[in-house]
């Protein structure tokens, strides 16, 4: 049996705080770019599955936090004097999404069990910041964060539950979280999000 969790399997290596407090101005920017990317990315659920009321309001509610979220990132970067950069692609995300499937109802299956486990990781990366890092405003503002990265990841499963068997869900689930924990293992730390 899968177990029916969207914890992340592998737990990120304690040396990415390091990395990220050598840069930290260079981490926000990189926030910064993923919180506007993923308002855009529950927006796109919107356009491509018009047919799926059930998805929209929460897709809309979601897309309103992601951009709430940017706008907390950006004033932290704005008092800090640092410019949005133009986005780089992620190499993370980027892989996951290649593993997504073709055909209309596992597309949008895969699509939102990805974005659940990039959330999930999020989440996990955010705790870990909230825990870590030695300014406390930051540290309060990346808990907040982590506990609201990790309602998303599991918004996106409980909406597929609604409208799949929880046996088409799971196990792809784990298979993604699988090979994100793979994924994760590879990547050259830096100072970014993913």
């Amino acid at each position: 049996m899968v177990k029916k969790s969207i914890d992340v399997l592998v737990n990120t290596s304690p040396d990415w705080v390091k990395v990220v407090c050598r840069d930290f101005n260079a981490f926000l920017l990189d926030h910064a770019n993923c919180e506007r990317k993923a308002s855009a990315m529950a927006m796109s659920f919107i356009v491509k599955y018009p047919d799926r009321p059930a998805l929209i309001p929460a897709m809309i509610d979601l897309a309103l936090e992601e951009t709430e979220h940017f706008r907390d990132v950006y004033e932290i970067c704005a008092a800090r004097r640092l410019t949005l950069r133009k986005d780089e692609p992620d190499l993370y995300a980027n892989q996951l999404l290649i593993a997504a499937r073709h055909g209309r109802d596992e597309r949008l299956i895969d699509r939102m069990l990805i974005a659940s486990v990039i959330e999930s990781r999020g989440a996990e990366r955010f705790a870990l910041l909230g825990r870590e890092l030695e300014d406390e405003t930051m540290r309060a503002f990346y808990s907040r964060l982590g506990k609201a990265e990790l309602k998303h990841g599991h918004l996106f499963v409980h909406l597929l539950l609604k409208e799949f068997d929880a046996q088409l869900i799971y196990p792809r689930l784990h298979e993604l979280l699988e090979l994100e924990a793979a994924i994760v293992a590879d990547l050259e730390l830096r100072p970014a999000l993913h």
